[in-house]
């Protein structure tokens, strides 16, 4: 009994020490996280309900951030745009890398080939995509040279004047952007679709666009709501293309403000309102977890029914 309890009283440090050691080797990471996202995300949260600028701290104001808020024109602006964005450009970052994916899923080195190609705008810096599709989309870039040539159009098109051809625009670039990354996750899940699907398809007489809806589309539906909600954060938070196309102006008049871009406005600079731009970034935040959630509980409806 003795030698029994003195092995149990020897073990049990060993236990303990066995115990901590995986939150040793998370306690970097979680310093990390602590200090450039918990801290960051308290003090905007703070901010959120004071006056306060970047060269005083400010007082405790309420809801007074909220109220002008939701009076501020700009916000309304930068709130559509933004939404408008994630509606128009999350169906086609669904629909169109999956079918590039399904055209490109082939072996060979011309598959290969394409497959770069379409990748290299991905590890692109934004600014300089930016500045590419700038250049192209002036009244004397090569899209209106080209359309002319063609006689498509009797004027140059106004790609980067008008409100809603630059925001439409921007939507392009983005799309253009994101391509090949979503291709990639596409093809890592086209992968995993048992063959045998593929052959009992063409057994049956299905065609390519038959066997793609019926075998392609349900075996990456988890796939497919992932890519959902990467590409709705990311649509919300649109920033560097719009940036850069209206070259910082956010379009002619503030028309294609986007909710980042008024952050970014509010909350930098000697006049900086860091306590507005704190209360709009909270809001920004709780629309993205909404938007989040929703997508969530609908996937998982999918999944049960």
């Amino acid at each position: 009994m003795t030698g029994s309890a003195t092995h149990d009283e020897a073990g049990a440090p060993a236990t303990h020490r066995w115990r901590l050691t995986p939150w040793l080797f998370l306690l970097p990471a979680l310093a990390v996280i602590v200090v450039l996202v918990l801290v960051p995300f308290l003090n905007t949260l703070r901010l959120a309900f004071t006056d306060s600028t970047l060269l005083r701290t400010g007082e405790f104001t309420g809801w007074d951030n909220f109220r002008r808020m939701f009076a501020d024109e700009r916000f309304g602006t930068a709130l559509l745009n933004s939404t408008l964005y994630t509606v128009c450009v999350v169906p086609l970052m669904v629909a169109l890398p999956l079918v590039l994916a399904a055209l490109l899923s082939g072996a060979g080195r011309l598959m290969g080939f394409f497959r770069t190609t379409m990748y290299l705008p991905v590890i692109m810096s934004p600014v300089i995509v930016g500045l590419i599709w700038t250049n192209m989309l002036d009244k004397r870039g090569l899209v209106n040279e080209l359309l002319g040539t063609l006689q498509a159009v009797a004027a140059p098109v106004p790609f980067l004047t008008d409100r809603w051809l630059l925001l439409f625009s921007a939507m392009f670039v983005t799309v253009w952007m994101g391509l090949g990354y979503y291709m990639v996750i596409y093809l890592a899940a086209l992968a995993n679709i048992d063959p045998s699907l593929y052959d009992a398809a063409a057994m049956d007489g299905a065609g390519p666009v038959r066997t793609f809806l019926s075998v392609t589309v349900p075996g990456v539906r988890s796939t497919m709501g992932l890519i959902g909600v990467l590409s709705s954060v990311a649509a919300f938070r649109v920033f560097g293309e719009i940036y850069v196309l209206t070259d910082g102006t956010g379009g002619v008049g503030g028309g294609d403000l986007t909710m980042t871009m008024l952050i970014q406005r509010e909350g930098t600079g000697l006049q900086a309102r860091t306590g507005y731009a704190g209360a709009i970034s909270l809001v920004m935040f709780v629309i993205l977890g909404g938007l989040l959630v929703a997508q969530l509980v609908l996937q998982r409806k999918q999944r049960s029914s």
